[in-house]
């Protein structure tokens, strides 16, 4: 089946599965948020066309799966640990201050696109708790307090980078 529409990143995932049907329906979406960063409007239709199914109940799956992201991240993805150790240390201190010097919630990506911030169940470093990952780099054993300095640190990371 021939796919019309979709971004280009992704017409060549859609003809690595020719004869695909639903079972491929997860792998798919997998290879196409690898591609994109996250599942667009138009992907979710154009997996749909390709496998016959209405975008609705690709939608419908996607959103059934946590792995699945339906907006981009920031160049900066941060994840909240929320484990046990985590939250009894005072994570939930960490999210709050994120949220208020990023003025973004949980699951949402700044405007400016620098940083996105999502909560995760346990990131596996319960000996740094409470612990953030900024695109898989660990900060451990953080306060509230040290919230402003590591997002300046990021934020300066980004001018270097222009330089």
């Amino acid at each position: 089946m021939k796919v019309k529409t979709g971004p280009e990143k992704i017409i060549p995932i859609l003809a690595a599965y020719p004869e695909a049907g639903r079972d491929s329906l997860i792998p798919l979406l997998q290879d196409v948020q690898e591609a994109e960063g996250y599942l667009s409007r138009e992907a979710v239709v154009a997996v749909g066309r390709h496998l016959g199914l209405p975008a609705g109940k690709v939608y419908g799956v996607a959103t059934f799966y946590n792995q699945f992201r339906f907006s981009p991240r920031g160049r900066y993805h941060i994840q909240v640990c929320r484990g046990t150790a985590c939250h009894v240390r005072g994570s939930g201190t960490l999210l709050g201050r994120l949220e208020r010097e990023l003025k973004i919630a949980a699951g949402e990506t700044g405007r400016d696109g620098l940083f996105s911030l999502e909560v995760v169940s346990c990131i596996g470093a319960c000996g740094l708790a409470p612990v953030i990952s900024v695109n898989g780099e660990y900060h451990g054993h953080l306060t509230g307090d040290d919230i402003p300095a590591l997002l300046e640190d990021y934020r300066n990371r980004e001018t270097d980078e222009d330089d």
